[in-house]
């Protein structure tokens, strides 16, 4: 097998695979749980030989050691979403963020921040020499396609998925076989609180609906009521744990959707062995790079789309804030704004953003008069649809400023709505609670 003779060539060390970066390289790592920590860890033992290597990321579930202090002027971080890893690196001027939808990442790639190299997990290579890169496709396949060299950890653990989800031995430079623990993500602590609002988020949930649903503890608790539903669908991001159950249940069957009907459609994964398991060789599940699951008009082609994300803050207009407490960046846009217009589009379809009624303790409003100030508008005012919290759900879509600021003030906590109130007579000089 000719394949064979390239994967026995190419096959080496940590210590030597990094040699195939150079001073000034943009280095691309996997995402997520495809982080290879057994290269990443390697070249930060090596610092001292590099010289303003750019590292460029979304979420690491790793350590992120690259971005931690003491690698100054060897290497510098360039994050699309931060994390609890990154987040310091930020704030503290060793790294910088590069705001952009999820779906425009291979895009970036390809024309606007060239990638010399990528460093990547994948399977061993199959019996045609093809290696998949497992659970986190996203962006990290497409930089691999277009990188100048590739670098890829071979990890038996890591499950084969299915889609469009292979690179093949002749694409890759270095091959390092490692075998370790895919990174797992423990489930969630669901509240009271978030079990009231995925209860509300379930009402506008509809029998042969298509869902995306984010990661945490709403998304979670969304699916706690979903199980009397029938014939549901999945094109989303990515799905945890939550989603298996269902499908196990046969809530989840995916029969009934217009675009790759009976398959999950996902870019990644995030959650534990359970999840890695049922990805393992099912052809069930397709997976594909991210600027074809998050593209808005492929969203779209899905009949009764419904999207469900979380925020920070919302505004009085509908103006949400999911990125950012000020001018303090703490995530980024993500798929957001992807799924919010993909779902918009969709015939019946429809976006939910799902967010707690306060913050600290109850101590803070997440439905504010206004953005703190410096606050990023992910979802404008023009693409909100339904605001949902523990104390009700709000549709915005089509509605004046007058009408959603009541809509929203009576989904607020109780606490605040004189205060919201307030604000609404002065803005609008009228008594809120009149008519609409």
């Amino acid at each position: 097998m000719e394949w064979q003779k390239i994967y026995d060539e190419r096959r080496v060390d940590a210590e030597e695979a990094i040699r195939l970066i150079h001073d000034g390289d943009r280095v691309v790592i996997g995402h997520a749980v495809g982080v290879p920590l057994a290269i990443t860890d390697v070249l930060v033992e090596h610092k001292e030989d590099y010289r303003d290597v750019e590292i460029v990321q979304m979420v690491s579930m790793g350590n992120a050691r690259f971005s931690e202090p003491g690698t100054e002027g060897h290497f510098r971080l360039n994050s699309f979403f931060l994390g609890v890893q990154s987040r310091p690196a930020v704030k503290e001027g060793r790294g910088d963020f590069t705001p952009c939808c999820f779906s425009e990442v291979p895009g970036l790639f390809r024309e606007y921040l060239p990638v010399d190299v990528a460093v990547v997990i994948v399977t061993p290579p199959d019996k045609d020499g093809y290696c998949s890169c497992g659970i986190s496709v996203d962006y990290t396949l497409p930089a691999a396609r277009c990188a100048k060299r590739v670098i890829a950890q071979v990890n038996p653990r890591m499950p084969r998925t299915h889609g469009d989800t292979f690179l093949h031995v002749s694409e890759i430079d270095a091959f390092v076989e490692i075998e370790e623990p895919v990174l797992e993500l423990s489930l969630p602590k669901i509240s009271e609180v978030e079990k009231a609002i995925g209860e509300n988020c379930a009402k506008l949930i509809h029998d042969g609906d298509t869902l995306q649903l984010g990661i945490g503890a709403i998304p979670d608790a969304v699916l706690l009521f979903l199980k009397d539903k029938k014939d549901l669908g999945i094109h989303s991001e990515m799905i945890s744990d939550g989603v298996v159950e269902l499908i196990e249940a046969g809530v989840i069957t995916n029969k009934k959707k217009t675009l790759h009907p009976g398959k999950t459609v996902v870019t990644f994964l995030m959650g534990t062995k359970r999840l890695y398991d049922y990805a393992d060789d099912n052809p069930s599940l397709y997976m594909c790079p991210v600027d074809y699951v998050n593209d808005p008009f492929i969203i779209a082609r899905n009949d009764g789309m419904v999207s469900i994300n979380s925020c920070i803050q919302v505004d009085l207009q509908g103006q949400v804030a999911a990125e950012s407490a000020g001018l303090s960046q703490i995530s980024g846009i993500g798929g957001q704004v992807d799924f919010v217009r993909g779902a918009r589009r969709s015939r019946g379809g429809k976006s939910i953003m799902a967010i707690g009624s306060t913050a600290k303790r109850g101590t803070v409003s997440k439905i504010v008069p206004f953005l703190d100030e410096g606050a990023a508008v992910t979802t404008s005012r023009t693409d909100v649809d339904y605001i949902v919290t523990e104390y009700g759900i709000a549709a915005l879509r089509g509605k004046t400023l007058r009408e959603r600021a009541a809509a929203l003030i009576r989904i607020a906590h109780p606490d605040f709505r004189e205060g919201l109130a307030a604000e609404y007579e002065r803005r609008f000089s009228c008594k809120y609670g009149e008519p609409d």
